[in-house]
């Protein structure tokens, strides 16, 4: 008799939970980050590092499987995704029958290696663990200096701990947080085909440094996010109300407050937010709003009180004995109440670091958010050696806000190139 090894299995993270629930074509959960070479990609040995690197990752070597309560992670097994030539828009639905059950692809343009991952298998800081691994033993295959130096293990630096952080964390439970109503949504007329359209500026990192910290005395985060909502304010100034405010989610990575290094999810959300008090605001002025307003939130206390309250919703017995029809339906209408709280989302998955022996062959990184409910644009910031990119991924033909921001980044001496894809 031929023994049969068990299957690992785990249960997805707090955060995971409601990626599976809400997933359509309109509303994907699949994010990108891209890595663009200083060389053409040979998509054979792409393939043999997808090859090599997949089984090594628990947390992306996986299929999702739905139990009578809830959804969780199995061992997937197969063969690793097939890679291919970019064909689509970004970002959009993984079909996992189509991809061998994984929930994570990836593709190649010209020099661009293009990694597309579900959120239900982990945040930005897992995909960009992931991707810098595929990169290596991609260069490693591409390169006999760097093959006669390294094997093809995964770095010293790559972290395969799957630990949910939520729940080690978890204090007791609390009361709500956060209270958040109705905020503005930007609308407009539509991209057609449900076109995916980007807007990258390309921006040396030194300069915004410098303008953020000598000029204005803050960060890159409130100073990107005054921006959005400055132009956002200047162009729909008419619309937005006490009532309906700029809203602006920004997710924080908890890992740095409490000592982990989980493939898996692990941020919370908070928020800038803009009420119009009085006719006319300077940039200034709002940068001072959204500074406190972030400030205020970003303490260890508040941020652990975030995920306490949405770990203890999913800790109540009765709830998790809900059956798993029961418990979609009312988690839709939860997430549709709390996404029309926001106008829009802007996330720093922060600087790539990679090794010098490997960095000397990359020229950039990117990074993509997905559209959601309410939120036709989004906007990602990455940084790599001396530049950074912000990159805007919007569904609507007026490109007013993402303009608004590059002008004031000009406006405050800072050098943007601007890259489109056709659809602008």
């Amino acid at each position: 008799m031929t023994n049969r090894r068990e299957k690992h299995w785990e249960k997805l993270d707090n955060t995971a939970n409601i990626f599976p629930v809400i997933a359509g074509e309109n509303m994907t959960n699949t994010y990108r980050i891209c890595a663009v070479l200083k060389e053409d990609i040979q998509p054979e040995l792409l393939q043999e590092a997808v090859d090599i690197v997949t089984p090594k990752f628990p947390g992306f070597n996986v299929r999702l499987r739905s139990g009578v309560f809830w959804y969780y992670l199995e061992e997937n097994g197969k063969k690793a995704p097939t890679v291919v030539e970019e064909s689509q828009y970004p970002c959009r639905l993984i079909h996992p029958n189509l991809n061998r059950s994984y929930l994570f692809h990836v593709t190649y343009y010209k020099k661009r290696i293009n990694l597309e991952v579900f959120h239900a298998l982990a945040d930005g800081m897992g995909g960009v663990t992931f991707l810098r691994e595929l990169i290596y033993q991609y260069l490693r295959l591409a390169h006999e200096d760097l093959r006669a130096k390294y094997s093809d293990d995964l770095s010293d630096e790559t972290s395969l701990n799957r630990e949910d952080s939520y729940l080690r964390n978890f204090q007791k439970a609390c009361k709500a947080p956060y209270k958040a109503g109705r905020a503005f949504l930007i609308k407009g007329e539509h991209l057609p085909y449900h076109g995916f359209g980007v807007i990258a500026g390309l921006i040396p990192l030194q300069e915004i440094k410098q303008v953020t910290k000598e000029k204005y005395h803050t960060t890159i985060n409130d100073y990107i996010v005054s921006a959005f909502i400055y132009s956002t304010y200047q162009r729909f100034r008419g619309q937005i109300r006490m009532d309906r405010p700029v809203r602006v989610a920004v997710p924080v990575n908890l890992r740095p407050y409490f000592e982990s290094i989980t493939t898996k999810n692990f941020f919370v959300m908070i928020s800038a937010e803009f009420y119009p008090e009085k006719e006319d605001y300077s940039f200034e002025e709002i940068l001072e709003i959204t500074r406190a307003c972030l400030k205020e939130q970003m303490t260890r206390e508040n941020l652990e009180a975030i995920f306490s309250y949405n770990v203890s919703n999913e800790k109540v017995l009765i709830g998790r004995a809900v059956p798993l029809p029961v418990k979609n339906l009312a988690m839709k209408i939860v997430y549709t109440k709390n996404a029309l709280a926001n106008t829009t989302t802007i996330t720093n998955i922060g600087k790539m670091s990679v090794s010098e022996d490997y960095g000397q062959y990359i020229d950039r990184f990117y990074s993509f958010l997905p559209f959601s409910k309410g939120q036709d644009l989004k906007c990602a910031i990455t940084s790599f050696g001396e530049e950074m990119t912000v990159c805007f991924s919007s569904s609507l033909t007026d490109t007013s806000v993402p303009g608004g921001v590059f002008r004031q980044m000009a406006k405050d001496g800072i050098h943007v190139s601007v890259e489109t894809n056709d659809l602008f």
